[in-house]
């Protein structure tokens, strides 16, 4: 390992030295730990008896050797401080672990050979093609029948990959994005507050069972999107926090040391805090051939504490840009995405322009400001009719992802379909004009689990999602739904092959505020769809101005009686356009897209 790059944050492949690593009958078990007093290894194959660490290298760095390990040997390192005392800690580039609640590391050492030499080659090039996202919890997303615990519920790794991806193709999504997979100790985390950033956690099988699941998604031109989670890490004394008697990892200073749920904050001015993660991100596009990161609390980087009025923290923006450029440069094709809820420019930007480095950023904007929007009365719509034009004042400022995610549907605010305004009949109406508006409006697209069968119990990570209401009509009809306005926008370019030039996007209609009517055109090269929307509980007698269009050819409307709708498709005609105007009876509560002839 390249000691001074390790040292001023360039190092990315940290990994390949430290941890413990198998050369036939020997394993070399390597940590970075500057102010230990002195450290020991401890392990199954030692009867956790204590094997002395020595210094290596500059000093830094504790090592020694073993032979006679096995696969899945647990192990720790026991740090003495000064005084005496000591602390049994996990390695922080262990590649496996015990299942919670244990807390030791395991030796691991991949055998597995990928297949999907084909899906790498054709990756990159993005911005121009439908992504339709997944949001998957692994282990609440459906699990074991007749299981006594939630632990034997949990599918393995290759085991929800045969379940999984049938759903998938069936449901027209063409990318999943999975919530945190390092390895954790509480499961209400759902991850976020890890405790081995190298470590796929043991939930759900081993590291090899993870690369079979991403091989087979990736065979089935599915892509895999990890949440990674560069701005805290988790308070537990066994994994990073106080590593080797002083704050190593995170800040000395608990006024900028804490985040906001209570967990360690990364200090990113120090290199080694970089190059740590920075290996660990490249660990897992590398060596699980991931096709892109989510990283998770972009804000938090941002600024101090995510607080824009202390400030923008100068030396976090700048490990973002020197990570992002990093990975671009050993992995071009892969996808780097910010949950970033501030308003900081540029974080779409390349490095070079000044920007941060990410591809995509989440409109956490949009995604407020609608689903607001749709928990209003039909009459409070009329003064709120902006809510939804907004999105479109600052969307070429970025390049978007429309998320409607987990933080949607959990810790009381309800679920996507519940949000509606009104009694139970009238939400389904609502989702569906809300879904296709979504889908319509130019940017990527997230949904997470449970939202495609308008599930009404908020998400809970130790409960799979309410299958059985499939069952209930207004569900079953509801699921028909997403699936055929997913399957439209994969197959239509006018939906995604400009979404972020300006020629891909214009108004019609954005002044029917009475109305609760709006209209536009979406377009990519010689493809033209309208889509018109009635967000009021009225039908509406509709003249749009449409211009040099000739014809206009239904390709869905919400409330076809196929989804549980108002409209019998049989008896509804085509638009009439006369000198330049097209007249519509929309429905409540309704969108509608047509194919246009000029």
């Amino acid at each position: 390992m390249d000691y001074y790059g390790f040292y001023t944050g360039t190092e990315f492949e940290a990994y390949k030295y430290l941890g413990a690593h198998c050369y036939g009958d020997l394993t070399v078990f390597r940590t970075f730990a500057p102010s230990a007093e002195r450290i020991s290894l401890i392990g199954e194959f030692s009867d956790w008896n204590e094997i002395p660490m020595y210094k290596v290298g500059d000093g830094n760095f504790w090592e020694c050797e073993i032979s006679g390990v096995k696969q899945f040997d647990m192990y720790k390192y026991r740090i003495y401080q000064r005084g005496g005392s000591f602390v049994d800690h996990c390695d922080p580039y262990g590649n496996y672990a015990e299942l919670r609640p244990g807390t030791a590391s395991k030796v691991f050492d991949s055998k597995y050979k990928f297949s999907d030499e084909k899906w790498l080659a054709s990756r990159g090039d993005f911005y121009n093609k439908p992504i339709n996202i997944y949001e998957l919890h692994f282990g609440s997303w459906k699990t074991k029948e007749n299981a006594e615990t939630v632990v034997d519920g949990w599918y393995l790794y290759e085991e929800l990959a045969d379940v999984l991806i049938p759903y998938l193709k069936k449901n027209g999504y063409n990318y999943v994005e999975i919530m945190p997979l390092n390895e954790y100790p509480c499961d209400e985390s759902w991850g976020y507050q890890g405790t081995g950033f190298f470590s796929a956690t043991a939930r759900y099988g081993d590291p090899d069972g993870l690369r079979e699941f991403i091989d087979k998604c990736h065979n089935n031109n599915i892509g895999i999107i990890l949440d990674f989670v560069p701005v805290h890490f988790a308070v537990d004394g066994y994994a990073l926090c106080n590593y080797d008697g002083t704050a190593l990892y995170e800040y000395p200073n608990s006024a900028v040391g804490k985040s906001e749920w209570g967990s360690c904050n990364f200090m990113h001015s120090r290199g080694e805090v970089r190059s740590f993660l920075q290996s660990a991100a490249f660990f897992w596009l590398n060596e699980f051939h991931i096709d892109g990161l989510r990283m998770d609390a972009v804000s938090n980087l941002i600024y101090w504490q995510g607080d824009s009025n202390r400030g923008v923290n100068g030396m976090t923006c700048d490990f973002i840009k020197n990570m992002n450029c990093g990975l671009k440069q050993r992995l071009p094709g892969i996808m780097l995405i910010a949950e970033d809820s501030s308003a900081y420019d540029g974080v779409t930007r390349p490095v070079f322009d000044g920007g941060l480095g990410f591809d995509f950023k989440w409109d956490l904007g949009w995604m407020n400001d609608t689903l607001d929007y749709f928990r209003l009365s039909p009459e409070d719509r009329k003064s709120a009719y902006h809510k939804l034009t907004f999105s479109m004042m600052y969307y070429y400022n970025e390049r978007y992802i429309l998320p409607l995610s987990h933080d949607e549907v959990v810790h009381g605010k309800a679920t996507i379909v519940q949000k509606m305004n009104g009694h139970y009949d009238v939400k389904f109406p609502q989702a569906r004009a809300l879904y296709l508006y979504m889908m319509t409006h130019p940017g990527k697209k997230l949904n997470f689990m449970g939202n495609e069968i308008a599930q009404f119990r908020e998400w809970d990570e130790k409960r799979e999602q309410d299958w059985d209401i499939l069952k209930y009509p207004k569900h079953d009809a509801f699921n028909k739904y997403i699936k055929e306005i997913n399957k439209i926008y994969l197959e239509t370019p006018a939906f995604y092959g400009s979404d972020f030039s300006r020629d891909g996007f214009y108004w019609l209609d954005c002044h029917s505020e009475d109305k609760c009517v709006y209209s536009f055109i979406r377009r990519c090269d010689n493809s033209s769809v309208l889509a018109v929307f009635n967000f009021s509980d009225k039908t509406v007698e509709y003249s749009l101005n449409v211009g040099d269009i000739k014809k206009l050819t239904e390709i869905i409307c919400s409330e076809d009686s196929r989804f549980d709708g108002c409209v019998d498709k049989k008896k509804k005609a085509e638009p009439v356009i006369e000198d330049g105007v097209a007249e519509f009876i929309l429905p409540p509560f309704s969108g509608q897209i047509y194919n246009v002839e000029y």
